[in-house]
């Protein structure tokens, strides 16, 4: 019976609880593991745009291998995988292969430079589903010229950046008198 009691003592979970020491090491502003966790969460994300930028500058631009000494093989990216390949062996001299030390922050991926999420936009039902405080509207490359107008209209009164606002034809009424 006695050894029954035990045994459950020490299946059930201990509670971290913060001790005198670790309260007293906060208000004197010794930095936690949990407080420096908590800081780099709060980085701007113009920080982070940053940051990925100054990653982009130092990644090598990755080539398929001998595509250098054959017209034939395109430069797009192809992973080595030949048995003696001096790339896939990394030797020095030989381009660099795409490995995950070369990505960006997480949070970053798939932002617009200008800090806005980057949504490609067909119609007005998908603009008007936009957040225009995180959402900027990258209009298709299939829209005709009254289409896009109309688009570029809406999205000036619904408060929407739209990334490229190119071929809007300036009508009379548009044009400032001289």
């Amino acid at each position: 019976m006695a050894e029954e009691t035990t045994s459950k003592a020490k299946i059930t979970k201990k509670k971290k609880v913060k001790t005198s020491r670790t309260k007293a090491k906060e208000k004197k502003g010794v930095k936690t593991k949990a407080s420096r966790a908590r800081k780099k969460k709060e980085k701007s994300m113009e920080e982070l745009l940053r940051v990925r930028d100054s990653i982009d500058d130092k990644r090598p631009k990755f080539m398929r291998q001998e595509s250098w000494r054959y017209k034939r093989i395109d430069r797009a990216w192809r992973k080595p995988k030949g048995i003696d390949s001096k790339m896939r062996r990394r030797v020095k001299g030989w381009p660099k292969v795409v490995k995950v030390g070369y990505r960006g922050p997480k949070i970053t991926r798939g932002i617009h430079p200008s800090g806005y999420r980057d949504v490609l936009v067909h119609n007005i039902g998908e603009l008007e589903g936009l957040d225009p405080k995180k959402d900027a509207a990258r209009l298709a490359s299939t829209l005709g010229a009254k289409k896009r107008a109309e688009l570029i209209e809406r999205a000036k009164e619904l408060g929407i950046k739209v990334l490229n606002p190119r071929g809007v034809r300036k009508t009379k009424a548009t044009e400032t008198p001289e």
